[in-house]
């Protein structure tokens, strides 16, 4: 297993843990202090992503913009779960929550594919899963949360409309939401984080 490197905030005896997962070029910094203002008594925990693409950290390899190495990307989800495993048993959290942007995004929903155990509360900032996933009846138990630009030259609308009547399929408890924009993250989206979080 890949140890991961992490930020680390410790919480308050009896919270939650919450995960942030940057995006390409980002690092264990880049939500660490968002994540303490959603919720500052929880256990805050950032890695950062194993992977370098010309020297900028991400969480699993591709080969071109939306071509993952699906190989790799299910090993990078192994690692992921032990690690997650490992911080839920270190803070002693029964509540887990974990947003992610753009590559965090897409490490966090293929986690929830395969592992909807690990984490209760997951928020979508921009993803992009190209693929179609399988059934997962475990998703029944997780609220999900998805945020996307309806003008992203990334994230096509459509694969993201895509993710949430899969998610919706599954009989998560998920909504979405849409600014005008693109790729960018903007004030609407923290506040329906902030909504999402507050519970």
């Amino acid at each position: 297993m890949t140890k991961l490197i992490a930020n680390h905030t410790q919480g308050q005896p009896g919270a939650p843990l919450l995960l942030t997962f940057h995006g390409t070029g980002g690092d264990e910094f880049q939500f660490h202090s968002l994540g303490q203002q959603l919720m500052p008594k929880a256990h805050i925990v950032s890695p950062r992503g194993p992977v370098s693409e010309g020297g900028m950290a991400r969480f699993f390899r591709r080969t071109g913009e939306g071509v993952y190495d699906m190989a790799d990307l299910a090993q990078r989800v192994e690692d992921m779960a032990a690690f997650i495993t490992q911080k839920r048993h270190e803070t002693g959290a029964s509540q887990v929550f974990a947003l992610g942007y753009s590559n965090g995004a897409n490490i966090l929903a293929a986690l929830s594919f395969v592992r909807p155990d690990l984490v209760n509360h997951i928020a979508l900032l921009h993803p992009l899963i190209p693929w179609a996933p399988q059934a997962q009846p475990g998703l029944a138990a997780v609220r999900v949360l998805i945020s996307a630009g309806q003008r992203d030259p990334i994230c096509p609308a459509p694969q993201t409309e895509n993710l949430r009547q899969y998610f919706d399929s599954q009989g998560a408890d998920v909504r979405i939401h849409w600014h005008p924009g693109g790729h960018e993250i903007d004030q609407g989206e923290l506040l329906a984080l902030q909504e999402f979080f507050a519970v």
